[in-house]
């Protein structure tokens, strides 16, 4: 089920837990239009999917997509600090 309504955060630049300057666009669900599971070889989904997979964050679709500097990247919302 894809996210009907933005990420509260999005479009705003939010400090994750491990200190990292993280700028939010939205729900990867809302960005790609499906599931971080069913995004295929996006390298910002496989490195989300390996560092989930071996750290224990949720596998569901509670993933934002955003930026550390130039790079994209998918954080699980259990990331961002409050």
């Amino acid at each position: 089920m894809i996210h009907e309504t933005a990420h509260p955060l999005a479009g705003k630049t939010v400090t994750l837990k491990n200190g990292k300057m993280f700028r939010i666009e939205d729900w990867w669900d809302r960005v790609s239009g499906k599931s971080w599971r069913d995004s295929g070889r996006d390298p910002a989904v496989l490195e989300y999917a390996v560092r989930a997979g071996g750290s224990g964050l949720p596998l569901n679709d509670e993933v934002v997509y955003g930026k550390i500097g130039s790079d994209g990247h998918l954080i699980h919302k259990s990331e961002l600090r409050k």
